[in-house]
């Protein structure tokens, strides 16, 4: 399996890395969600086997996903 590489355009944070205005924040949100949903998806693509080489069971992805 390939790894997808994407990049992300700078957003402008405060000190505490929060966007610093509301549109900022809701395309973040939106980026995340997607990111999310993406590996979700990629996990989900794979069998079994594939995911036990990666030291994974089908019921771990979710786990995963919400981590980052």
């Amino acid at each position: 399996m390939a790894a997808l590489a994407q990049t992300r355009p700078f957003i402008a944070a405060d000190s505490k890395g929060q966007p610093t205005n509301f549109i900022t924040a809701a395309f973040a949100a939106v980026a995340e969600w997607k990111d999310k949903r993406d590996t979700r998806r990629s996990l989900n693509a794979l069998t079994d086997r594939e995911l036990a080489d990666i030291g994974m069971s089908r019921g771990e992805i979710e786990d995963v996903v919400s981590r980052f």
